[in-house]
């Protein structure tokens, strides 16, 4: 729950958000209607305990002239039945407001496609969501609450199917490659997921594959220091794929859980670097047929649909097993998730909202639907 308030908290800063332009939508063209608000339920004998209590003040009221003003004596004539019903509406405090409410016909399709659309859901997965929301509804009339609902439901189908933790093999060790473009948040991302598994009691090696930028070898360090996780490096300038070689026999002989490989950034258009991410791959293999375990692309989430062509191209490298995305409380456009989801359908282990160790979190569909559409859980 904590992680989901901050994520309500820190998800979109932009003000393009999705939930704002859900409010503008139902806004444009609605109309004002008085609803009953939804109250909760409470126990029975509880109503009953009130009833009672209030039943006596009426026979007391009606014994005492002196107070025939009272509020109570005006209910005095009403039947039992009404008397009853009178006294649970004031207990459960239910009561009227007015709420703008819109018929959701073909304009108001048309603005929900356009407002997914712009907020990086691509065309196609803008399309399916919005018609899926529509099937049913279309000539109904819909207050903003309940059209944000009806989003985050749509979304969170799409997600429950790609909501998987990093998976844990009893392989010893485990791989797991990390890749990604430059500034997408690979080095902190691994030093955050290393530190929480040693938390858990995993054994876990770090090896600093980008061995061309000191800064991430040193931030590495840092993180290794603070988990109390050994952090393998190389002279700066090194073939990063021997050292991965190097950090796997390390990483076998001391019998580790999980050996986590740091990895340049690399755009996804330079074939050059493209290449020595599939030589690592290919010496990795050598040591270990089997390896890596899993490969993950850490994606940042400002990219927008730039992300799209980085899964395409980094799929076709190094056999991509799951997502990691950061940054969300940098953009506006965190529905790229969404199209990601639905058009690759690669599990998104974990997304990320600050600096701090807690700020990366397991992926939860339905606390990033809500998130994403402005609803409350």
């Amino acid at each position: 729950m904590a992680f989901f308030k901050k994520l309500k908290e820190r998800l979109f800063k932009s003000s393009s958000k999705i939930d704002e332009g859900l409010d503008a939508i139902v806004e444009d063209g609605g109309e004002e209607e008085e609803v009953e608000l939804e109250q909760d339920l409470i126990p029975q004998k509880e109503a009953d305990d009130f009833i009672a209590s209030d039943q006596s003040n009426i026979e007391v009221a009606q014994k005492e002239p002196a107070v025939e003003k009272n509020v109570s004596s005006k209910v005095e004539n009403l039947e039992p039945e009404k008397q009853k019903e009178t006294f649970v509406q004031k207990f459960l405090g239910r009561k009227k407001e007015k709420v703008t409410k819109r018929k959701f016909d073909d304009e108001m399709l048309e603005q929900l496609e356009e407002l997914l659309i712009a907020s990086d859901m691509g065309v196609e997965t803008a399309m399916r969501v919005a018609a899926n929301m529509a099937q049913g509804n279309l000539g109904r009339r819909f207050s903003t609450a309940e059209i944000k609902k009806l989003l985050a439901n749509e979304i969170e189908q799409i997600m429950m199917n790609v909501a998987q933790p990093l998976p844990i093999y009893p392989k010893q060790p485990q791989v797991v490659l990390v890749v990604g473009v430059n500034g997408s948040g690979k080095t902190t991302t691994i030093g955050k997921l290393a530190s929480q598994f040693k938390e858990a009691g995993k054994n876990v090696v770090i090896a600093a594959g980008d061995t061309f930028r000191a800064a991430a070898v040193e931030q590495l360090q840092i993180w290794g220091d603070r988990a109390n996780v050994p952090v393998l490096v190389a002279p700066e300038g090194s073939d990063p794929a021997s050292l991965a070689f190097d950090a796997l026999e390390r990483a076998q002989q001391d019998k580790a859980d999980l050996l986590m490989i740091d990895t340049a950034g690399r755009l996804q258009n330079r074939t050059d670097l493209m290449e020595e991410l599939a030589k690592i791959v290919r010496v990795l293999k050598k040591k270990d047929p089997d390896s890596p375990q899993n490969t993950i692309l850490v994606l940042d989430a400002t990219t927008g649909q730039n992300a799209i062509s980085q899964v395409e191209t980094f799929r076709e490298i190094a056999e991509v097993s799951g997502l990691i995305m950061t940054k969300l409380d940098g953009t506006a456009k965190g529905g790229v998730l969404v199209a990601l989801a639905d058009k690759f359908g690669l599990p998104i282990h974990a997304i990320g909202v600050g600096e701090q160790i807690d700020d990366l979190a397991p992926f939860d569909p339905a606390e990033f639907a809500q998130a994403l559409t402005g609803s409350d859980i």
